[in-house]
């Protein structure tokens, strides 16, 4: 299909970001490099400004209103703060504009308005990662992938958080007008025409929490060692527990299995080290309990969806890696 008429529909509060990346794709003037798109910024109140999401005021007014989405070859439903419910003529045109055949693509929470139209039941879809397990709650019928960077089911795309939706809209334009053209926009945006990795290299993963003074000891003691070997038997002991009871009390209050839980502890230690010291990933893998590079690079590119190495590339606060990147 033809990509020339892009419709964006804003709801207040306007995630500016997100919008911008919208606005930047599909919004600047590029006739000159022979790239055009009737670009139109849509509201249920055109004219009305609507607060940006910000801590300092800023609003942004639509300039149309959604009768012009009809007919769109795109929309695109910009992020909000997800809501309870949503303006129930927004959704309306949101399903008779994909009725019609428009692709829909939502940029980071906007796929809960695409949710709450009911477009997403059955498919497969993405989200900020923040938002995923409330969005996996109250959209049941549809599958939440936290882990990529968007995910396209041929006429809706929904894509993760923030800065994702450069991925997914140039991924968009590609795959309809063709790479040259995607390279041209992200040349123009000095960013890469397709990232690799997806968005759980920036998921910050937590340290479970334990509601039980008999676990809380063993766990602190177990992070205190991670470069100690641990097994279930081991850590059972330390709790003065049979292996049994605490393999299922261990699953009870943290929700999930020793040894996953040592391996995304390990993980989330090298992740730390990796961002913020210099030390050759052998030692690191060492540290953490991983005892090799080999086994490192495993846990972590499964874990990340990068190899340490491109991690430390691009997370390093260290000094010696910032100034060997300039």
């Amino acid at each position: 299909m033809s990509l020339r008429s892009v419709s964006v529909i804003l709801l207040e509060p306007v995630s500016v970001f997100e919008f911008a990346v919208a606005t930047e794709v599909f919004g600047i003037d590029r006739s000159q490099e022979g790239i055009e798109f009737d670009f139109r910024v849509c509201a249920a109140e055109p004219g009305r400004p609507l607060a940006g999401k910000l801590t300092t005021p800023l609003t942004i007014t639509p300039t149309h209103g959604l009768d012009v989405v009809a007919g769109s070859d795109l929309v695109i439903v910009s992020a909000t703060t997800p809501q309870a419910e949503y303006p129930a003529e927004v959704l309306d045109v949101l399903r008779q504009a994909h009725a019609r055949g428009s692709i829909l693509l939502s940029v980071c929470s906007g796929s809960f308005v695409l949710g709450a139209a009911g477009l997403l039941d059955g498919r497969r879809c993405t989200t900020h990662w923040m938002y995923a397990e409330a969005m996996q709650r109250r959209f049941p019928d549809t599958t939440v992938d936290p882990s990529v960077l968007f995910v396209d089911t041929g006429d809706i795309i929904t894509s993760a958080g923030t800065a994702a939706g450069v991925d997914a809209c140039l991924h968009l334009v590609r795959r309809e007008l063709g790479a040259v053209t995607a390279s041209t926009i992200a040349r123009r945006m000095v960013v890469p025409p397709q990232r690799d990795g997806g968005q759980q290299q920036f998921v910050a993963v937590p340290i479970p929490e334990c509601c039980s003074d008999g676990f809380a000891p063993v766990l602190d003691w177990a992070l205190e060692h991670l470069a100690d070997d641990h097994s279930v038997g081991s850590l059972a002991a330390r709790a003065a527990m049979s292996e049994r009871t605490f393999a299922r009390r261990f699953v009870a209050e943290t929700g999930t299995t020793p040894h996953k839980w040592l391996v995304q502890q390990r993980v989330l230690a090298a992740r730390h080290l990796l961002e913020t010291s210099d030390l050759p990933i052998e030692q690191v893998a060492e540290r953490v309990g991983f005892g090799s590079s080999v086994v490192l690079r495993d846990h972590f590119r499964r874990a990340t969806g990068l190899a340490p190495a491109t991690y430390r590339q691009r997370f390093s606060t260290s000094p010696a890696e910032l100034s060997e990147s300039h």
